[in-house]
């Protein structure tokens, strides 16, 4: 068994800390600025595409690996990036942006720990927390709310009858690792449905697909996007919650394939939501960033819990936002070994992933408008991307990505 890493003191960090992350999207590039605020250290992106968004930036390493998506060969190219490491006096972290980078990363930890540290939880803790089955097992267990589910077999539909739920209803996998590695016509990261019909054509289209997990087939929460919180722990070994930061989302993304992904969160605190997700992750005894989507629902007056994501999620920079620099708890309890304080992140914020005028048109709820406009005013309102530290050519990416935003919200979304 390979010799535990050494921990580093804060003042090794910039000679000695390799950060890393797999993926190039907006999580990697959130991660750069915040661990380039806070240490001075660049992060190493390995994704087998450019996103230029984060490839431009003056701080990242960006490297291409053809065969970052082949489990395989990325464990083999991360053990010999390891061993690099070592040789040179380094220590790495590595983290994921996608629900499949973090469970590789979790099943792999025993031998990617000999050069990497890795803020994961162990693979069977994994597996019980974000199978959204057993995820349902434990929320009733703890009387944590979740809404009405069923789950269906994909891979045998004789006996299945569209007609035997109530609608609308939600229809989503069970186990995104598997999903996100799948790509056919039809797939969404969640199907809302109001028909039988809809049910049938979406469960036929899973079925052609191969995908060999259950299909969570769930009550529909009323509320459009404004009922949605997210909510993000971290926690040290053991499963306690040391910075909690969370939001009310008021508008999401509504293309088909990132339906789900919130693009505006506003700061607001949810002390039973807080409560529910310490509840869940103390059962488990989970380690690392835990990511909880929510929904207010007005017909008992509950948050009920849709699933966690065992990493942090895309948007975990509003934990930066609210004063908790998203990375040092992270470098701090992992790479240093440090036994952390509880915080709370809730300073007043609004995480913006599009231009102020796509919120403008496409924000329903005027109350949150409002609370959005006047955190701009208030200069509250942030873009993870938006880094005035950064290089022009980054600038123009960003500029680049928002102009697509807003064609796409006008395409999905139209008012």
């Amino acid at each position: 068994m390979a010799k535990p890493l050494p921990k580093l003191e804060l003042s090794d960090l910039k000679s000695r800390l390799v950060p890393a992350i797999l993926g190039g999207d907006v999580l990697a590039y959130s991660c750069a600025r915040s661990l380039n605020d806070a240490y001075g250290v660049p992060l190493r992106v390995i994704s087998n595409i450019d996103v230029k968004i984060t490839s431009s930036s003056k701080f990242v390493d960006y490297r291409v690996f053809a065969e970052a998506a082949k489990e395989e060969a990325l464990l083999g190219y991360l053990l010999k990036m390891g061993e690099e490491l070592e040789g040179a006096g380094k220590v790495g972290l590595l983290m994921g942006s996608a629900d499949w980078q973090a469970r590789f990363l979790s099943h792999h930890k025993r031998e990617l720990s000999a050069f990497w540290h890795v803020p994961y939880c162990e693979p069977e803790v994994f597996d019980a927390i974000t199978r959204k089955q057993r995820f349902y097992e434990i929320c009733e267990k703890l009387g944590v709310p979740y809404p009405k589910t069923w789950l269906v077999d994909p891979a045998d539909l004789s006996g299945f009858d569209p007609g035997a739920y109530p609608y609308p209803l939600i229809a989503k996998p069970s186990h995104s690792p598997s999903w996100d590695l799948l790509d056919f016509a039809g797939k969404r990261k969640i199907y809302e449905i109001e028909r039988p019909e809809e049910l049938e054509e979406a469960m036929a289209a899973v079925h052609a697909s191969g995908y060999d997990h259950p299909i969570v087939i769930q009550d529909f929460v009323p509320g459009f996007d404004e009922e949605i919180r997210s909510l993000t722990l971290f926690c040290e070994p053991g499963g306690e919650a040391k910075v909690v930061s969370g939001g009310r989302v008021a508008l999401q993304d509504h293309s088909p394939d990132r339906l789900g992904n919130p693009v505006c969160i506003l700061s607001e605190r949810v002390g039973e939501a807080i409560e529910g997700a310490k509840r869940i992750c103390a059962e488990v005894g989970f380690t690392g960033f835990a990511n909880f989507d929510l929904k207010f629902d007005s017909r008992d007056g509950t948050y009920k819990f849709f699933e966690v994501n065992a990493r942090a999620g895309r948007n975990t920079f509003y934990m930066s936002q609210g004063g908790v620099n998203f990375m040092e708890p992270l470098v701090r309890s992992v790479v240093c070994g440090e036994v952390l304080d509880y915080a709370e992140a809730y300073d007043p914020f609004c995480y913006a992933l599009v231009p102020k005028t796509t919120l403008t048109h496409h924000i329903r709820d005027e109350r949150l408008l409002a609370e959005a406009m006047e955190m701009d005013t208030r200069h509250l309102m942030a873009s993870p991307l938006r880094y005035g530290k950064d290089s022009v050519k980054h600038k123009l990416w960003v500029e680049a990505y928002e102009r697509r935003q807003v064609q796409k919200f006008n395409e999905f979304d139209p008012r």
